[in-house]
């Protein structure tokens, strides 16, 4: 998946392909990013970006700040626009859009009500008396998408692609992973520390003394660092077989025999399915015995400290300052809060989107804009095809099965052909937190009833205007939403080809490809099964090469001590460099790249690479990189440059780089998969 500083983006495109751009244009985004006094040979990142991110500092309300953002300040304005005129709308999904816009920004209400919007939660939690109460109680958090406990979702089923099966996952934690829990370097101690504060003031919040707050917080974070310390590490997640684990459900006792299983799952709406895959056994061992080892009270307060945490971005302010301070200062490196218009547009999008999807792609991609990057997708796979038969480490054998999933890897392009039905989410003009509560039941039970049913193939995970786009190993498909291919301030048909080609082409196109053929992705087969379609030694072969690759990320220093995993970011890493090698190969085919004609003084290969770098273009606070270092699968924005290109061979052409810079590694250790 590629992801960018933000999740949204406005795309404002239009017809076809133009490839009769002057030699000289004041409209060039690439020249305009430049940071004239860099050297690329010392950092390609900020000598390509550097010049956007002097003039363009990091406002309080983010944590970050770079091309997505830059899209999104528009497509706020849109949205806004679209919710208001729903305002006067008196009948379906338009009324449920202005009634949700109405909740979301009726701050009088919320001032008044405190906590009151929950009190019916809160009642049952208090109604809790012995382990039954209590996993009712975590059932029902789970249908409201109150994450509790563990962690449990809908999703096809990694050996049998036909089917969707039932995950049970590690979970229950309120810091972002269980690395928070237990590194000892200043920066994770110093956030360890806030949590402390943070969860002490929520039961201060919920009316106890500062002495039983303490008391409270102390049992709550020693409960959570038990949970945590049966979890599985970042990286450690990354293997699907490692991660899967099926029971029937009548089997799941072995776990944790304190649990009625299938009375449990029954109340999770879980039906017509005889089995569930536990992604970490051994959690589950561990949450037995914290489960009959643990004072009840203790678990009374771990609910309400998840109710707490996740109702807060929905209550009043001065609910929601404490929040903040750690899940944004402390965490994210935030000063402010983000505007209050601009966080409600945040909630319904991941809430109802698609349904703003439906007008926003009428409007802003049409199918001109599709047919372009729908051609591009074939070239680029056609790219692919031509590596593949070059590779001297490969097998014939190997050869021809990846020919076949190349072949019948599915593209959606820009939005779906069929649309959600929302008629049924229950939205009304009263507490913000009700109607989140009411949407993701919404989305609970339409979940849970995939569960016994064909695979619907066509479904889109991603709503037409986010800024991002993935690839579904069980699907073998790459989902690529309009808003991807936005270039901020520009009209599609001002985009040279080389720009398209690195930007769209390369970390978007190219990259989501790759993903198919990455370290996870490449255990699947064209038919979205967890399956060994690799000879044994192509897989030794495949591992050499990730290894170098895991090796050479490992030794990126980021922030502070912290240096880049690895492990945990090899399949984005390898996605990265696949999808510029990739792209920038189906480039050279073009007549742009052919007739070496410059823009601005800049050679079509130095604006494929430029190009590229517009991809990531931005800046982060360092709580947002040490964060995102710990709890991530990418790796940050500059690394995703700099560190794919010191192993492309064209780069070096275009820039003349030199043996001893920064940007310049030995030939022997450039890393080459695909």
């Amino acid at each position: 998946m590629r992801i960018l500083l933000v999740t949204i983006a406005l795309a404002g495109l239009a017809a076809g392909c133009n490839n009769m751009v002057k030699s000289t244009t004041a409209n060039d985004i690439l020249s305009t990013n430049l940071d004239s006094a860099a050297d690329p040979s010392q950092d390609f990142f900020m000598y390509a970006n550097g010049g956007w991110i002097k003039k363009n500092p990091i406002p309080g309300d983010q944590s970050a700040w770079g091309i997505g953002n830059a899209v999104q300040e528009e497509l706020y304005k849109r949205l806004k626009a679209i919710n208001e005129k729903s305002l006067e709308a008196k009948e379906g999904v338009d009324k449920k859009v202005g009634d949700f816009w109405f909740s979301a920004m009726d701050t009088a209400s919320l001032e008044k009500q405190k906590l009151q919007p929950i009190q019916q939660e809160l009642t049952q939690v208090n109604s809790v008396t012995d382990l039954n109460s209590l996993l009712q109680t975590v059932a029902d958090f789970h249908k409201k998408g109150i994450g509790t406990l563990y962690g449990a979702r809908v999703s096809q089923d990694d050996k049998n692609s036909d089917q969707m099966s039932f995950y049970l996952w590690q979970g229950g934690l309120g810091m972002p992973n269980r690395d928070y829990y237990f590194n000892t370097d200043s920066r994770t101690t110093n956030v360890r520390n806030a949590y402390k504060v943070y969860v002490s003031k929520v039961f201060k919040l919920l009316g106890a003394d500062e002495a039983t707050a303490q008391k409270k917080a102390e049992a709550q974070f020693a409960l959570e660092t038990r949970l945590a310390k049966a979890s599985r590490k970042l990286e450690d997640l990354r293997d699907p077989y490692a991660n899967y684990n099926k029971f029937p459900i009548k089997d799941l006792k072995r776990l944790a025999p304190s649990v009625d299983w299938p009375s449990h799952l029954s109340k999770e709406d879980v039906k017509n399915v005889d089995s569930v895959v536990v992604g970490q056994p051994e959690f589950y061992k561990e949450l037995e015995a914290a489960l009959k080892t643990t004072p009840i009270d203790t678990w009374k307060d771990y609910l309400r400290f998840s109710l707490i945490r996740f109702a807060t971005p929905y209550l009043d302010s001065e609910t929601y300052k404490d929040y903040f301070d750690f899940y944004g200062k402390t965490l994210r490196g935030l000063e402010k809060p983000k505007e209050r218009w601009k966080r409600m547009l945040d909630l319904q999008d991941g809430l109802m989107g698609e349904a703003l999807g439906k007008v926003f792609a009428k409007e802003f991609f049409d199918e001109k804009a599709k047919k372009r990057y729908s051609d591009l997708v074939e070239e680029v796979k056609t790219s692919l095809k031509e590596h593949i038969e070059k590779l001297d480490w490969m097998t014939p054998a190997t050869k021809e099965k990846a020919y076949v999933k190349l072949s019948t890897m599915k593209k959606k392009v820009g939005y779906p052909d069929k649309w959600k039905d929302f008629s049924a989410m229950q939205i009304d003009r009263g507490p913000l937190v009700r109607n989140v509560m009411n949407a993701n039941s919404w989305w609970h039970n339409y979940e849970t009833n995939k569960l016994g049913k064909p695979v619907d193939r066509d479904e889109w995970d991603m709503n037409p205007q986010t800024y991002n786009a993935y690839y579904n190993p069980s699907n073998n498909e790459i989902v690529l939403p309009a808003g991807i291919f936005t270039v901020p301030g520009m009209r599609d048909e001002e985009l040279d080809d080389a720009l398209v080609y690195g930007y769209a082409g390369a970390t978007t196109i190219g990259h989501e490809i790759t993903h198919g053929f990455d370290d996870q992705g490449r255990q699947y087969d064209e038919k979205g099964n967890l399956k060994m379609w690799w000879t044994p030694q192509d897989s030794i072969e495949f591992a050499k090469r990730a290894e170098m690759m895991v090796k050479q990320y490992d030794a990126y220093v980021v922030v502070d001590s912290l240096r880049i995993n690895g492990k945990a970011t090899l399949g984005e890493n390898i996605a990265d460099l696949g999808g510029a090698v990739l792209a920038l190969d189906a480039f050279k085919k073009t007549e742009t790249y052919k007739s070496g004609k410059t823009i601005n003084g800049m050679t079509p290969l130095q604006r494929f690479f430029l190009g590229y770098s517009l991809g990531w273009l931005g800046h982060e606070r360092k709580e947002a990189l040490a964060t995102q270092i710990m709890s991530d699968v990418h790796s940050p924005a500059k690394w995703r440059v700099n560190g794919v290109f010191v192993n492309v061979d064209d780069f070096y052409k275009a820039y003349n780089i030199k043996q001893g810079s920064p940007m310049y590694r030995a030939d022997s250790l450039r890393v080459r998969i695909w």
